[in-house]
């Protein structure tokens, strides 16, 4: 459903933008999926396999940065990223076959949403090859005040830029020792409905929501059928059968493509791995600010 000159934008500065992408009723149902499962977060104390806790966050006044793997979570979010608003684009992309990474929720809520600092997604997951991106749905309207996606247009065409700090993998990288200037990124604002998608390579980050408006993104990550994990990479495919069960569209294979790819395992793990927010704890001088009085966790 892309045209050859988005095709074309995709593949030269590693991003694109759908305006008004997904129907208004759908974006409504996944809003009010979003204010169920952050109502079910008052009373939860800490991290768990469904929520990403902020740190201000209490019991009592529930403060949620994301939600882990949401189309296991609620089957509104598992239809939507087999719809064809999400795929048709993927396989335009993708060579027309995708299989599913992981998904996640992540909120930026008004006046104190967290920050995801600079980093590429390929530093956690490398593959064989690198047809992989991720889609995001804007279930608000995303404006410059209240933290959009930033990314730096070309960068997925650059190399694995190091995510290590103190000789751990931090999940993180200096715009200053990678040479990029913080004026040539890009802010993905539009209207809620829209989509992005991005490459795995493409440098991006996102800051805090300074705003009285909240910013609710859903990702779905996906690579193409013959592009499989690294050793030593994030990724957990399971079982062969528990693998092949995460093709959205294509045929399985099991000779997965090759390609002249660079690639820099993220090795040593830190001892917290179990969310970007909590690996990027281990980086040094941090780009974006963080909310004053947040307690560490």
């Amino acid at each position: 459903m892309l045209s050859p000159g988005q095709i074309a934008q995709y593949r030269a500065q590693g991003y694109l933008l759908l305006e008004r992408r997904i129907p208004e009723d759908l974006i409504a149902q996944a809003r009010a999926e979003l204010a169920r499962l952050v109502e079910r977060a008052r009373g939860v104390e800490h991290n768990d396999n469904v929520y990403d806790l902020e740190d201000s966050h209490c019991p009592d006044i529930p403060r949620v940065r994301r939600i882990k793997a949401p189309h296991k979570v609620s089957p509104v979010f598992d239809r939507l990223m087999r719809s064809e608003w999400i795929l048709d684009p993927v396989r335009d992309l993708l060579g027309g076959s995708a299989r599913l990474h992981g998904s996640k929720l992540n909120l930026k809520s008004a006046g104190y949403g967290a920050a995801v600092e600079w980093h590429q997604d390929w530093a956690f997951y490398p593959h064989t090859n690198d047809d992989i991106l991720a889609v995001g749905v804007m279930l608000d309207d995303v404006g410059q005040e209240n933290g959009p996606l930033l990314v730096f247009p070309g960068s997925h065409r650059g190399p694995v830029f190091d995510h290590h700090a103190q000789g751990c993998f931090c999940g993180a990288m200096s715009l200053a020792a990678s040479g990029l200037d913080p004026a040539d990124a890009v802010a993905l604002t539009a209207p809620a409905g829209s989509i992005s998608l991005h490459h795995v390579r493409l440098v991006h980050g996102s800051d805090l929501n300074r705003s009285e408006r909240d910013r609710a993104l859903l990702l779905y990550e996906m690579s193409a059928v013959d592009a499989w994990p690294l050793q030593g990479a994030t990724s957990d495919m399971g079982s062969l059968d528990d693998y092949d069960l995460r093709i959205l569209c294509g045929e399985k294979t099991i000779t997965p493509r090759l390609a002249p790819v660079p690639v820099r395992l993220p090795v040593p793990r830190p001892q917290d791995a179990s969310s970007i927010y909590q690996v990027q704890k281990g980086m040094g001088e941090r780009a974006f600010a963080v909310m004053e009085g947040a307690a560490a966790k």
